[in-house]
């Protein structure tokens, strides 16, 4: 069941914290313009070739990855819930001279617009933080399928449903199977980037500090057997499906351990485990 009343919630939280995560981040219109790019390689690599192709990035946060790819070749339409985050994007599209379009529209409603609309992509894409906000995964699952393009293909990285199961001392507390349980986190979305510094990718500035969310935020809980097997009910096929033992940019439990390309491990003392995955499905 689609929880437009948490949605809600969720957007007011966004709206907050999106000002404190780009108030670390440096000069990100110069960055793009001179040629960087928020991509990691994971994303680059499961993407391949997007020159000319039509793209949309749903949850696009403030639009430095849709950017990224606008960049690469792609033509590019973000979505994301938050009016601070889609505000901020068309903002840094403009300054950056990179064209994208970006829509402010909780995705479920968004669906249901591109199906009147017509509207179809090469590409569905999106990263990182994505699976634990949606609160029907077949509703998404089926909304990506309808924009699909016969042949397109749907791309996502994200945090591996394993970790919602530890505490941030690495200790074993949650369950895995879950079935979209609803987290309700009082502190909401929190400043995550005064943490992770490598996510200022444009080079990370003291910006805001103690920053505090007004406003809860909600979080479904998916297991990966539940991700693939409802994206596969409605139609995609699996071409590939990648495991990592790192996240990237990311320090969210204590101890890790910094490695090359801004990747971050477990403590030694913690055996390895999958803390991000990879998907790419097709549409036949």
């Amino acid at each position: 069941m689609i929880r437009k009343d948490l949605h809600e919630e969720n957007r007011l939280a966004w709206n907050e914290a999106t000002h404190a995560h780009n108030s670390h981040k440096a000069d990100q219109a110069r960055f793009l313009r001179e040629g960087g790019s928020t991509l990691f390689p994971e994303e680059t690599k499961l993407l391949g070739d997007i020159q000319g192709l039509s793209l949309v990035h749903l949850q696009c946060n403030s639009g430095q990855d849709s950017l990224s790819l606008a960049q690469a070749g792609a033509h590019v339409t973000g979505v994301d819930i938050s009016d601070t985050a889609i505000a901020f994007a068309r903002a840094l599209a403009q300054e950056s001279g990179i064209p994208a379009t970006f829509v402010r529209r909780d995705i479920y409603d968004w669906f249901e617009d591109a199906a009147r609309g017509g509207k179809s992509y090469d590409i569905v894409f999106c990263s990182y933080g994505v699976v634990w906000w949606l609160s029907d995964l077949r509703a998404w699952a089926r909304g990506i399928a309808g924009v699909l393009n016969p042949g397109g293909r749907f791309i996502l990285v994200d945090f591996h449903p394993v970790v919602m199961t530890f505490n941030s001392q690495w200790m074993h507390t949650y369950p895995y199977f879950s079935a979209g349980h609803i987290v309700t986190r009082k502190m909401g979305v929190t400043d995550y980037v005064v943490r992770c510094k490598a996510l200022a990718h444009s080079g990370f500035v003291e910006g805001m500090k103690d920053f505090q969310n007004p406003h809860r935020c909600h979080q479904f809980i998916w297991g990966i057997g539940e991700i693939l097997s409802t994206l596969l009910e409605v139609g995609l096929t699996i071409t590939t499906f990648e495991e990592y033992p790192y996240f990237n940019g990311c320090s969210v439990f204590e101890g890790m351990r910094e490695g090359p390309g801004k990747r971050l491990f477990p403590p030694d003392q913690v055996p390895n485990l999958p803390l991000m995955y990879g998907i790419v499905m097709q549409k036949v």
